[in-house]
């Protein structure tokens, strides 16, 4: 190999290297990524990692005198607070390493150079459960069915 040759095969090398060292580092930092959020009132505490996950939930004992489906609905909000915290630090974190234009948003959704009819979820098409006119349960003596299913 020519000496010119040498030069930029290790020149190469040098900025796969930093690229490798750069986007280890950029993981450490995601994977660090925590965001914790607390209710108004202070009765709840919800902390997720950088992918929007709860990792740890508070309650105090305000969060006990509320009905459980305002506790639920507080959880809620709290945690999604949070992980709205922790999307925005993981933006933050991907921005500079990513090209000048990149949506880091988008990146993160897997939707960076997608159109949204190209990302959207296909329609669930919900099957309904054929009804027999003739099935009737009402006759059927359920104690007398061995575990074969047929009658004694």
């Amino acid at each position: 190999m020519t000496t010119d040759h040498r030069a930029q095969v290790d020149e190469l090398l040098a900025d796969y290297r930093r690229s490798r060292d750069q986007l280890a580092s950029v993981q450490r930092d995601l994977a660090g990524i925590t965001a914790s959020a607390t209710s108004p009132d202070g009765a709840v505490t919800a902390t997720v990692g950088a992918q929007g996950a709860l990792t740890d939930l508070e309650l105090t004992d305000a969060a006990y005198r509320l009905r459980p489906a305002q506790l639920a609905q507080v959880v809620l909000r709290t945690a999604q607070e949070a992980a709205a915290r922790a999307a925005e630090r993981t933006y933050r974190t991907l921005s500079p390493v990513l090209p000048a234009g990149t949506d880091p948003e988008a990146l993160v959704r897997g939707t960076a150079d997608l159109r949204p009819d190209e990302f959207a979820p296909p329609p669930v098409e919900r099957r309904r459960r054929a009804v027999e006119d003739d099935e009737d349960f009402e006759q059927r003596d359920w104690l007398n069915v061995e575990t074969s299913g047929g009658p004694r």
